[in-house]
């Protein structure tokens, strides 16, 4: 969200024109990407075996709709929000929400959509948790093909 505000407050949308070769160019928006995690890897943390030799690769339907389910409330949760900030500041915006592996579809879906700029946030991590963890906002400066701008801590 604060990637969000920081955009809101500095950037200008583009407004929509008609270029000399009489083609009308779209009328600037900020697009708002929700990436979830892909449902194989969280459902792949089934409750466990049954104790005492029962069988361990039984898949739990219910745990796999439970976290799902509970995926979409995130979802939902994140983009009311992202729509309200954008909505009091009367910007035009888009929505989106996909699934995969974050810092790869947010490079696919910028470059796939055309984005003239990416605006994100990032999260403080040590040195040790972004060893394993990695960084989104690393990988996307050095794999989109559209300007990045990481925003950190802006309140």
């Amino acid at each position: 969200m604060n990637a969000l505000k920081w955009a809101i407050t500095n950037l200008k949308l583009r407004p929509s024109s008609t270029s000399s070769e009489s083609q009308v160019q779209e009328e600037g928006f900020f697009l708002i990407l929700h990436v979830q995690s892909p449902p194989n890897i969280i459902t792949d943390l089934n409750p466990g075996s049954i104790p005492f030799g029962g069988p361990d690769y039984y898949e739990v339907p219910a745990f796999a709709q439970a976290v799902e389910a509970h995926q979409r409330r995130i979802s939902d949760a994140v983009l009311s929000h992202a729509i309200e900030i954008c909505t009091q500041k009367e910007v035009k915006h888009k929505t989106q929400v996909v699934v995969g592996d974050p810092k790869q579809v947010i490079c696919d879906v910028a470059e796939n959509q055309h984005v003239d700029l990416l605006v994100m946030g990032c999260r403080p991590f040590g040195p040790i948790k972004r060893m394993f963890l990695g960084s989104v906002s690393n990988y996307c400066t050095n794999n989109a093909q559209c300007p990045v701008i990481v925003v950190k801590n802006f309140p």
